[in-house]
């Protein structure tokens, strides 16, 4: 008797759809690549010279409502998923945890993250922090499970007709513009973060990206 059309699909099926082989890299990748995005962008606002683009934002909400800045993280992305219906834009895996484990990572890392109390370590804050975010972007976008909810608003846009560059400076700027009203930090930091970001993602990206895997039937595990 044929199945019908309207059964739920089996467990197996929807694992492959939303984790295609080779699973364990891909998850291990995306996990990895989040986690340690939040730990790059709490060094960034430990440093106290100007947080990314979305943490001012994150953070001028958090000075104004008692809320930390991982939860506010957590809400935006939230938020910006929504905006991807008329965008038509589907989210995956990754989109997902990325709005929750950054936000949770970011919170978990400012928990123990020393103070630094002098401007080389301050100084060295942010290097590391922006490196680490650098990685990071490699390798949760390497893990190719969806992007995450800041990305997805950026190529939505451009597929409407903005180019990819106007669509990010755009929004970015609009972003920061929001987080400096509401007392986020905006400094040298954002800026190193808006000029880094994009060289380190470019060679970040292709060192990390897991390799598709060709196998036939349902063989590939």
């Amino acid at each position: 008797m044929p199945r019908s059309l309207h059964s739920p699909r089996p467990p197996a099926a929807l694992l492959a759809a939303l984790v295609p082989p080779p699973r364990p890299q891909r998850l291990v990748r995306l996990l990895v690549g989040l986690h340690l995005y939040g730990v790059g962008g709490a060094l960034l606002l430990a440093a106290d010279l100007g947080a990314t683009p979305w943490d001012v934002l994150h953070q001028g909400l958090a000075l104004r409502t008692g809320l930390s800045v991982g939860t506010w993280s957590i809400i935006v992305g939230a938020l910006l998923m929504l905006l991807w219906i008329p965008l038509r834009q589907r989210p995956g895996l990754g989109t997902v945890s990325n709005v929750v484990l950054v936000g949770l990572s970011v919170d978990l890392t400012l928990l123990w993250l020393p103070d630094p109390h002098t401007l080389p370590l301050r100084i060295a804050y942010l290097a590391v922090g922006t490196a680490v975010t650098g990685a990071a972007t490699g390798c949760y976008i390497g893990a190719r499970l969806g992007p995450g909810p800041r990305d997805g608003l950026m190529t939505g846009l451009a597929e409407r007709g903005l180019s990819l560059r106007a669509a990010r400076t755009g929004i970015e700027v609009a972003v920061v513009a929001a987080g400096a009203l509401l007392g986020g930090t905006v400094g040298p930091g954002t800026l190193l973060f808006a000029l880094a970001i994009g060289p380190l993602a470019q060679v970040c990206i292709p060192r990390m990206q897991v390799p598709e895997r060709q196998c036939p039937g349902s063989h590939c595990e």
